[in-house]
């Protein structure tokens, strides 16, 4: 009696083992070289205080910054490929037309997060001249990376668990995406509060400058994903 086999697909994932070994090392070595600075970081979700403190825009460029930015778009690179995975299964067959271990399409997303991501500062800072809002944008804008980079710190162990497992529900990254919106709603309504009297004065720049700068480039990143999950 012949049995009949089944070919075993072997997935590569050594290049996301190395990639999580290393933004973990970073995020280590920050903590360690700002010890003060990322326990105030830490608690974030439950007070603004780092928010008050850090809040020049030196801050920007410091390796603190740069070092973890590099964890966030990891971080977000591995979970828009991960909730892609997920929404790709077809539920007749249990087979996923997006793999989660395909190593191009993790740099094809990571890149486009960086451009994005870059392209759109570069943006913010020509508008911010044109209306002449050059030191509030920068200001909201470090209140944005900042917020950003601790959602992308807070899902990186999350992705870490996802990605060596199997089956996971929907309602997963559906979740972690609700709480990272309301993270996000949350740094908007502090920098609201934080620079309220710069937002009264200049009130119609800073409704134009919102729809046209965080609304809209989301909306079309939201449409991408979709479109590329389908």
């Amino acid at each position: 009696m012949i049995e009949q086999l089944t070919p075993r697909i072997l997935e590569n994932k050594d290049w996301a083992t190395l990639l999580f070994v290393v933004t973990f090392a970073v995020v280590a070595m920050t903590k360690s070289a700002y010890e003060t600075r990322f326990s105030e970081f830490s608690k974030l979700i439950f007070s603004d205080k780092y928010a008050k403190i850090y809040r020049d825009n030196n801050h920007l460029k410091s390796t603190f910054t740069i070092g973890l930015f590099f964890v966030q778009i990891i971080s977000f690179a591995f979970f828009i490929q991960l909730t892609m995975h997920i929404f790709s299964e077809d539920p007749k067959t249990g087979t996923y037309s997006i793999l989660k271990t395909d190593w191009i399409l993790f740099i094809q997303i990571a890149t486009f997060l960086l451009y994005f991501i870059l392209a759109k500062y570069l943006i913010e800072k020509i508008v911010a001249t044109s209306f002449n809002i050059d030191d509030f944008a920068d200001l909201f804008n470090l209140q944005k990376v900042t917020y950003r980079t601790y959602i992308g710190v807070l899902i990186l162990p999350i992705n870490a668990v996802l990605f060596y497992y199997d089956n996971i529900p929907k309602i997963i990254p559906l979740a972690i995406i609700g709480v990272s919106l309301c993270l996000s709603l949350y740094s908007y309504f502090i920098s609201i509060k934080t620079y309220q009297n710069v937002i009264i004065g200049k009130l119609f720049y800073f409704i134009l400058y919102l729809c046209a700068l965080e609304i809209a480039p989301y909306y079309f990143l939201y449409y991408w994903i979709t479109k590329g999950s389908a």
